[in-house]
């Protein structure tokens, strides 16, 4: 675990998937054809997360969607790459796209991915992670492997990752707990 959370401190920008990254990777039609996905607020609050701490974020995926864009923007996500089905070259574009001055390259990135289309882009950068529940070529070829899958926090376990890595995880935490406050208490 130790040598994942090093990984995880390299990482300048978290690169998502959303079709069964941050949803379950079903795609729900109405009555009507309107397409719906559900989200978890947990990974809303893991990206975030990242923001408070200078982390990038990017979404690349292979459908395109208003529901991921009005997402994204809840979430604060800096980049949305829709409609692109070979996410390695969206991925270097994006890299390509970047303030020079941020210094960012692929093996400054991590992906999050669970079928076939991540894979090159996956394997380009500094940290790769999937889901429990995607495609065995993606899990053979992943740093790591959530506990939880697409949709239910996965993201979540990434981001939290990623703090653990940069050192901010536990300050992070101090802004939703007591602890900090009680701690600073008992010393005076």
């Amino acid at each position: 675990m130790q040598d994942l959370i090093q990984k995880a401190g390299q990482v300048k920008l978290l690169v998502m998937d959303v079709d069964g990254i941050l949803s379950n990777g079903q795609i729900i039609y109405d009555a009507n054809g309107v397409e719906t996905k559900a989200f978890s607020v947990q990974d809303g609050v893991g990206v975030k997360s990242l923001a408070r701490y200078g982390i990038l974020t990017a979404i690349i995926t292979g459908r395109s969607s208003a529901m991921v864009n009005k997402r994204a923007a809840e979430m604060g996500v800096n980049h949305v790459v829709q409609g692109r089905d070979d996410k390695l070259v969206a991925l270097n574009e994006l890299l390509f796209s970047l303030d020079p001055t941020l210094n960012i390259t692929a093996t400054d990135c991590a992906y999050m991915g669970d079928d076939l289309p991540d894979i090159k882009a996956m394997q380009t950068v500094g940290f790769a992670a999937t889901v429990p529940n995607a495609h065995a070529e993606v899990i053979k070829r992943s740093d790591m492997v959530t506990t939880r899958a697409g949709g239910t926090g996965a993201v979540r376990e990434i981001c939290d990752l990623i703090l653990k890595g940069h050192g901010h995880y536990q300050d992070f935490i101090a802004h939703y707990t007591l602890d900090e406050a009680l701690t600073q208490d008992n010393q005076s």
